[in-house]
């Protein structure tokens, strides 16, 4: 038991400094994740080193080799942070209603599926041209897929526009973003298993991925509903929680099992379960459990990016031009997708759609430890990650301001008409 304490002084350390210094960033009207991922590079190996040092006892274990104890360590906080990413994915398709799919309408579908296949495209293209390796490029090129629609809802609930025809676009093409790019992250991590692009092998795993998505979106949530029918007649404390908790492991194992990627299971166990998660109040009873585990994802991952990288010109000037692919071609989505629509709406789709976040960082996160991702570029990735969730909320709130004065309310401080 000695030895955990290592473990438990490491999981202290980033668990406070994630959430003191998300609150700052929250304060300051930026979402935490960034916060939690400046604190992984602060304190991981690369910077001030303060995770990942083994106490004597942890050494005393591993009969003083530094490097096995350090090893050790470093494994233990990346079971928490791979649980995190597992809970963050449930989360996700908590969120993600099928019947949302089907009624968003012909503009959310295009805008959705451009918005996939614009930056896949060409990001891919970019590092080939770049001469990168070719399951390197694939990997890069789906980081720059996945919106992290989390921070433009905030921004469109914040300003009382989440009925506002744009919103419903952006939040119904953010659906087929999530399920396109889980998908693709399945298929690009089954050709970076075995190191090269067979076509075979993509469509064979693009076939698996599809059967499993469309098995668990058509009987999940009348299965689900009669699992939760089943549980309330257990005696168990919180039986809906500790069901949800087993289809999530079950579902991400099952993924696994079959050669997807855990965290597509973990997305379509809260996909089965959204059309019941308010009925059983999962969001709020699972919050805690989120809260805890999510921060360790984003705090690993950022103690994996090396700071000195950026004083490589040719490194800045990289992650500028990733992102500025990144922010192009989402907005050249939104743009064919919003045709027949005002160029003031068409750029609130634009905007709405830039932020990457969580996925993309978990695409480069997985190339990175199947070693196909150098650090170079997953550091890249996390600077577009960055740059691409800090400027939508300004942006955004601008474009938005007509849209808000004619519901009579107030943009940062400029009075709607309610107020005059």
């Amino acid at each position: 038991m000695p030895a955990a304490v290592s473990i438990l002084t490491d999981l202290l350390i980033v668990f406070v400094a994630a959430k003191l210094v998300g609150e700052i960033f929250t304060r300051i009207g930026q979402p935490a994740v960034i916060g939690e991922l400046l604190v992984g590079v602060l304190i991981g190996p690369f910077a001030l080193g303060l995770i990942g040092r083994p106490g004597p006892e942890l050494l005393e274990l591993f009969h003083d080799d530094p490097a096995a104890a350090s090893e050790a360590l470093h494994l233990a906080l990346e079971v928490f942070a791979e649980v995190g990413v597992v809970v963050l994915l449930f989360f996700v398709g908590l969120e993600t209603r099928l019947d949302d799919m089907l009624k968003v309408g012909w503009r959310a579908a295009i805008v959705g599926v451009l918005g996939v296949l614009l930056p896949f495209l060409a990001g891919t293209a970019l590092m080939l041209a770049l001469g990168e390796p070719a399951v390197e490029s694939l990997f890069i090129g789906v980081a720059l897929v996945a919106t992290s629609v989390g921070i433009t809802a905030r921004v469109l609930r914040d300003l009382g526009v989440l009925d506002a025809q744009e919103a419903r676009i952006i939040l119904g093409a953010a659906v087929f973003d999530d399920i396109l790019g889980l998908l693709m992250l399945t298929i690009v991590s089954g050709i970076g298993s075995s190191g090269e692009v067979n076509v075979g092998q993509v469509v064979a795993i693009a076939a698996l991925a599809l059967g499993f998505t469309a098995v668990v979106a058509l009987a999940g949530t009348w299965a689900a509903r009669r699992w939760f029918h089943l549980a309330s007649h257990l005696q168990i404390d919180n039986a809906p929680v500790v069901v949800s908790l087993a289809l999530m492991l079950g579902l991400a194992v099952l993924a696994a099992a079959i050669g997807l990627a855990a965290i597509v299971g973990a997305f379509l166990a809260g996909m089965m379960l959204a059309e019941i998660a308010e009925e059983y109040e999962l969001g709020r009873k699972m919050l805690p459990l989120y809260e805890f585990l999510v921060p360790f994802f984003f705090v690993i991952t950022g103690s994996m990016v090396d700071p000195r990288l950026f004083l490589q010109r040719e490194t800045i000037g990289l992650a500028l031009l990733v992102t500025a692919v990144a922010i192009v071609t989402k907005a050249a989505g939104a743009g064919l997708g919003g045709l027949g629509l005002s160029l003031r709406s068409i750029s609130i789709i634009g905007v709405g759609m830039v932020p990457r976040g969580e996925v993309g960082l978990i695409v480069a996160s997985i190339g990175l430890s199947m070693g196909v991702v150098e650090h170079r570029l997953f550091s890249v990735v996390v600077v577009m990650a960055v740059v691409t969730t800090l400027i939508v909320p300004p942006l955004l709130t601008w474009l938005l301001r007509p849209l808000v004065e004619a519901h009579g309310r107030s943009v940062a401080g400029v009075p709607g008409q309610a107020d005059s």
